[in-house]
């Protein structure tokens, strides 16, 4: 595992050089905010982390319920029974295994790793404009329905689930990157994730903090022309299936199951 920290944010990537998986820990005046739970195995690093930074765990947030953010979180609720688990209402579904849509939402099907057999549950549900300690809650679906992003207001850095990906270059949720293919083929509505990037970069970050690859300082220019890329790659399929074409050829069998780490995981 490695850490680094930027302000009170302090990035836990596990397997960084092969896999980057983060969590995070936003360092309070008398406790520490873990935002996402990792993989299964990364409780105990996870106290660890808290325990040298001096500040007992107040509170866990999820960004969403992909089995790489939740991992963990049985165990550290094991350890920390008292600590609630914050996440928005739709996402709770999706944490008890389901990938059932719900009525309104696009027809696209949930994807990625949805846990099994998860036992714990949300103590509080999280929506758009709540606050916790320094963090504002911002609600930015598309890789998942119910995704949600964090604003740190003391210096405005945006932490987030797979909103973005930063290994294998700035990348919109959805939008592959053929060094890194995983967000995106765990991605559930493109255009969703299209929507809540242009929401985060209305917010200027001084620092963007997700789920894969390392944070990035000043990172507006970035996202900006992710969000072109982003939207370059919807009209070019969408002028496909408008004109009968088949410009995108599935990748081979043989690719998609060296993916299944990820995607069932």
């Amino acid at each position: 595992m490695r850490v680094t920290r930027i302000k009170n944010v302090y990035q836990l990537s596990f397997m960084p050089r092969v896999f980057p998986v983060n969590c995070y820990l936003i360092e309070e005046e008398k406790g520490l905010t873990l935002i996402d739970a990792a993989l299964p195995y990364s409780a105990d690093k996870i106290m660890q982390s808290a325990a040298t930074i001096g500040k007992p765990i107040k509170q866990i947030l999820l960004t969403h319920a992909h089995g790489d953010h939740v991992g963990a979180l049985d165990r550290l609720k094991e350890i920390l029974t008292d600590v609630p688990i914050m996440m928005a209402k739709r996402e709770e579904k999706i944490l008890k295994g389901s990938k059932e849509l719900e009525p309104g939402e696009p027809s696209q099907p949930i994807r990625g790793g949805v846990p099994k057999n998860v036992k714990a549950v949300p103590d509080i549900y999280l929506k758009e404009g709540d606050h916790v300690g320094s963090l504002t809650v911002i609600s930015t679906p598309g890789h998942t329905p119910g995704s949600l992003s964090f604003l740190d207001k003391r210096d405005n850095i945006l932490i987030g689930g797979d909103p973005f990906q930063t290994r294998g270059g700035m990348a919109v949720s959805g939008d592959l990157r053929l060094s890194f293919p995983f967000p995106a083929l765990a991605t559930w509505n493109k255009q969703e994730a299209v929507k809540s990037a242009k929401k985060i970069a209305a917010y200027r970050p001084s620092v963007l903090a997700v789920g894969h690859g390392k944070m990035v300082h000043n990172p507006l220019k970035d996202i900006e022309r992710a969000i072109m890329k982003a939207e370059k790659s919807i009209k070019k399929v969408v002028l496909s299936q408008m004109l009968g074409w088949e410009l995108f050829a599935p990748a081979p069998l043989s690719y998609l199951n060296g993916l299944s780490f990820y995607l069932m995981m």
